[in-house]
């Protein structure tokens, strides 16, 4: 195994190995990296199969996952086993997704309003972090064939307004498809870069960049001081894309055609063909006027550019309201605004760039191909972290990351590895039994996923919390992480006020080998560090599940069937019995039996309850 070195100081590489830049997209993926001779910025085009990799996901019935332009093919053919938009999932739970949840052709588990989401293909459960994972793999591995070299490490590119969760589902995807991330990047800051925007650190300037993928839409105000990138004001829309101007078209040959929405959302063969029709009009109204196009002669596609641009209007208007806001929250007006850099696909769209040069008052940066730009940066930015731009400015950066042990053993990253320093940044908790008073809070250091991996670096109890049902209590902790590297963790009980906390050295007694030692040893083991996570996480979900439905049972028992208490009380043993086995799939398939069986018991009882409460009976 090569050694690595890295200086603590700057979160730098000391040594030639090529580090490459990710766009990570909702709908297509890209690797860059800089060229070692002309030192520009390339998207690695692997056996002239083109740059981008669409990001979708193809699980057949025998055999390894099929990723990019391949795996597109079956979503026609194949929708419920291929996946498509999975970056929309990132960090999200199954309540986030609310009125969208429709617009997948694949299924999305419903396990937990509050849970992260899974999708369920066959028999085997998916999280959008293994599936990140997939297409991270498709890259790294292209990058490898192409340049003829081991990649291991990568800049990873995310939208500025990701939370921490959204942030490091992205990291640890990354370190599933056996990538170190050195840093993740806001899409406008690589943005910028790619256009050499920030790269003068005697340079200012305050640019905006528009960025409409295929599936979603931000704004961003940037104010460049010095070779430092300080995010002003981002506002977006994070469904909001080409997608939508896809579905407008959809929508207007359903009507064109005298179709039923219904059958075609039910159909999903010709909801995907409509889909990828769609998408082949949008792109040739960008350089023509007329698109004609069918399907199975039956269906006529026809369409006309300026059809096109009434039927968009409204979606290209929701942007540039966007932008008014962006402008108001940074306190600017377009006048001041120095450059405005084009992001996305979707701004190819003619009526997409005059709008925007139209608001900003200028013309807007499409030099650039918009699919590429954000891998373009990252490289850039790979570049700087390589340590082989000399004027552009490191901030110091905390070598490991930090966290707290959770429920099963599981390490719960609050500041990941390579943030800038100083930083502050916080996760909200709450507690597991009815009636817990006191929670234990262990900060840990290290990068594997169970903390009994990890480095541990302090234990606080915080007590006095008020006795209250599991999952009342609301506890912030805080990490307050100083430039001079040492970490204050604070935990509050919002009702309560209680507080607790503890200072401690992140850095303390290890030594640059045992750093590099721990960060191999998450990349050699992220495979199983990962499936560990998983069982533990379907362990806790079934288990909460379990102890909700008996609870059920014994309040309500009396509003079901015999027939009903007899076949929950069988799923509620399959679901017992699958525990001992650690087989994720196999626990979260008896956990999803469960739950579509007895989701409409809770539907039934509560319709029972407002019957009892206008009769003017007492609720329990």
């Amino acid at each position: 195994m090569a050694k690595v070195a890295i200086n603590l100081s700057t979160g730098a590489l000391q040594q030639e190995e090529v580090i490459v830049g990710i766009d990570l997209g909702t709908t297509n993926s890209l690797v860059a990296y800089i060229h070692p001779e002309d030192k520009n910025a390339i998207a690695i085009n692997d056996q002239g199969r083109g740059t981008i990799v669409p990001s979708v996901v193809h699980f057949p019935k025998n055999g390894e996952a099929i990723v990019g332009t391949d795996a597109k093919e079956y979503l026609i053919t194949d929708p419920a086993n291929t996946i498509y938009s999975v970056k929309r999932l990132l960090g999200k739970s199954y309540g986030d997704l609310g009125e969208h949840k429709d617009y997948f052709g694949y299924k999305i588990i419903d396990d937990d309003s509050e849970g992260l989401v899974k999708i369920r293909v066959g028999d085997t459960f998916y999280s959008p972090i293994e599936l990140s994972a997939e297409i991270l793999k498709e890259l790294r591995e292209r990058a490898e064939h192409s340049l003829k070299t081991p990649v291991n490490r990568a800049v990873i590119t995310v939208p500025a307004y990701f939370n921490d969760s959204q942030r490091q589902a992205t990291r640890d995807a990354g370190k599933l498809a056996g990538l170190e991330v050195l840093r993740i990047v806001n899409e406008p800051t690589a943005a910028a870069l790619a256009y050499g925007i920030g790269i003068d650190p005697t340079e200012e300037k305050t640019i905006a960049v528009y960025d409409l993928g295929g599936g979603t839409f931000d704004i961003s105000i940037l104010s460049i001081h010095q070779g430092i990138f300080e995010v002003l004001s981002t506002h977006g829309n994070t469904y909001l894309g080409g997608d939508d101007m896809d579905r407008a078209i959809i929508n207007h040959w359903i009507q064109e055609n005298q179709l039923l929405a219904d059958t075609v959302n039910e159909d999903k063969h010709l909801s995907q063909e409509l889909r990828l029709k769609a998408e082949e009009a949008k792109k040739a109204l960008s350089s023509q006027q007329v698109y004609i196009g069918n399907i199975s002669d039956k269906i006529n596609c026809h369409l006309e550019r300026h059809t096109f641009e009434t039927m968009i209007a409204p979606i290209v208007a929701q942007t540039i309201e966007s932008c008014r806001q962006a402008m108001t929250d940074a306190n600017l007006q377009p006048e001041q605004i120095d450059a405005v850099i084009m992001v996305g696909g979707s701004t190819r769209v003619p009526l997409v760039y005059d709008t925007v040069s139209d608001f900003f008052g200028k013309p807007a940066n499409n030099a650039l191909n918009p699919d590429e730009v954000v891998a373009l940066g990252a490289a850039i930015q790979a570049d700087i972290l390589a340590g082989n731009r000399k004027d552009i400015l490191l901030l110091d950066v905390t070598p490991l990351t930090l966290g707290i042990e959770t429920m099963g053993g599981l390490m719960d990253s609050i500041i990941p590895r390579n943030s800038k320093i100083p930083t502050k940044a916080g996760r909200q908790y709450t507690t597991s039994v009815d009636g817990q008073v006191n929670m234990k809070i262990s900060v840990y250091q290290g990068e594997r996923d169970l903390v009994k991996e990890n480095r541990k670096l302090a234990e606080f109890d915080l007590k006095g919390i008020p006795a209250m049902p599991a999952g009342f209590p609301k506890v912030d902790v805080n990490f307050i992480l100083n430039a001079d590297g040492i970490l204050k963790v604070e935990a509050v009980e919002l009702r309560s006020g209680t507080r607790q906390e503890v200072e401690v050295k992140p850095q303390y007694g290890l030594t640059d080998e045992q750093v590099e030692q721990m960060l191999m040893d998450s990349i050699t083991h992220a495979r199983e560090d990962v499936s560990a996570r998983m069982v533990i996480e379907a362990r806790t979900t079934a288990e909460q599940l379990l102890y909700q439905v008996e609870r059920f049972l014994e309040k309500n028992g009396e509003h079901l069937t015999e027939e009903e208490i007899t076949l929950t009380r069988t799923n509620l043993q399959n679901l017992r019995d699958a525990l001992p086995t650690n087989d994720k799939d196999t626990i979260l398939r008896a956990v999803d039996t469960l739950e579509e069986q007895t989701s409409p018991f809770a539907e039934r009882v509560m319709q029972i309850s407002i019957k009892q409460a206008m009769a003017g009976k007492k609720i329990e």
